[in-house]
């Protein structure tokens, strides 16, 4: 009995410690990476201003692009492949194509993935949920596959619909070969940060990813089998709610990283660094710029009325929705709001009619705008519809 007690104290001291110095190891290294100071909102690509190959910083919001580097140069994406394939597969829950508590029968082909994974059985069978869990949290190859089986029917049916989702998105250096990332036998398996942060941007929103993204450590097979996320910027980055790590010797290592504070929400690639550390040391110096330089501007939506000549309706409502930016830190109190409309609109109008404008400026700059669309239509008066109102004023006369 003292020997097991005895033990179980060991267990947890070399738990803690491990703990305690892997933070400290962690907030070193990110230290000692020597990344360029007062970075420009837009780097032309020409000179490396970060330690890695490419990088982008996207506004998740607008997509507003914050800084770049080399950021269209098609490279190799290691395991930030899995984006595009969470995406296809939140797509399919979404809309009912499959459920999250549907059983995954494991084929062949999916158990015999290398590299990153959960080592499936041939036959085993698992919940959508928790493969995706999987694929987010500990980069399983084999649950990349397994889902896109389970979504497409097979592999390479997948790996089409990967491609013509990214065409969709004006992914323009884009092209998958597998679902996984896994360089070792494809040649044209490559995309860029530019690529990365705009299917990273369409996957956050689908808002149930970022519940897995942001989990540090889980467990699956009823607890049997221990789950951590290769993303250490969830449990070292304030703010950090995900996304997706890669690496592989091709690629080096690589990471799609998301993160929020007070209502800025920015996603960061860094692709092809050196090492784990210079790439999570890269991303948060990357990260750090953006909440230091920029800040969420928010308007509430609103409503003018608009007078109506001709019509059946001597006046009409029109609305118009709430407006996001991204703007220079310290300008939100100067952001001023300029509506342009005409003082009267001629009937027939259509509902949805655009019959102006809400201009949003910074010291004279618009950073945006927003349609004034017509609530209801108005159609045009018409002889009758003249001669009933004038009758309805004489005897009220």
């Amino acid at each position: 009995m003292k020997t097991c007690f005895l033990k179980r104290c060991v267990c947890l001291f070399l738990a803690a410690f491990l703990l305690f110095t892997g933070t400290l190891a962690v907030g070193a290294s990110y230290d000692t990476v020597p990344i360029a100071e007062g970075l420009p909102a837009v780097n032309d690509g020409e000179s490396s201003e970060l330690p890695c190959r490419a990088a982008i910083l996207m506004d998740a919001a607008t997509g507003r692009v914050l800084f770049e580097q080399n950021a269209d140069e098609a490279l190799p994406p290691a395991s930030v492949t899995k984006v595009m394939t969470l995406l296809l597969v939140m797509e399919a829950v979404d809309s009912g194509v499959i459920s999250l508590s549907d059983e995954v029968t494991v084929s062949a082909h999916a158990a015999s993935m290398g590299g990153s994974q959960v080592y499936l059985k041939e036959g085993e069978t698992m919940s959508v949920e928790e493969m995706i869990k999987c694929v987010v949290i500990a980069s399983a190859n084999d649950c990349a596959v397994a889902l896109a089986e389970h979504v497409a029917g097979s592999e390479e049916e997948f790996v089409a619909r990967m491609n013509a989702r990214a065409a969709e998105l004006s992914m323009n250096n884009t092209h998958f070969e597998n679902t996984n990332g896994l360089d070792d036998t494809v040649e044209h398996h490559l995309i860029s940060a530019r690529d990365i942060a705009i299917m990273s941007r369409e996957l956050i929103s689908h808002p149930k990813i970022l519940e897995y993204s942001g989990i540090w450590m889980d467990t699956i097979r009823d607890g049997t089998f221990g789950l951590t996320n290769t993303n250490r910027l969830v449990r070292f980055y304030q703010g950090c709610t995900g996304l997706k790590t890669g690496s592989t010797a091709k690629a080096k290592f690589c990471i799609s990283a998301t993160a929020e504070r007070d209502g800025l929400s920015l996603i960061c690639v860094i692709m092809a660094a050196e090492s784990r550390d210079v790439r999570n040391a890269t991303a948060t110096k990357l990260l750090d710029y953006g909440f230091a330089n920029y800040s969420a501007y928010r308007a509430e939506a609103g409503e003018r009325r608009l007078a109506v000549t001709g019509g059946t309706e001597a006046s009409l409502l029109l609305r118009y929705d709430p407006f996001f930016a991204v703007v220079k830190k310290g300008s939100t109190s100067r952001v001023e709001a300029v509506v342009e409309m005409p003082e009267s609109a001629a009937a027939p109008i259509e509902a949805g009619e655009e019959l102006g404008r809400v201009h949003y400026l910074v010291d004279g700059e618009e950073i945006g705008s927003v349609p004034l669309i017509a609530e209801a239509a108005v159609p045009k008066m018409n002889f009758s519809t003249l001669f009933v109102r004038i009758l309805k004023r004489f005897l009220l006369i």
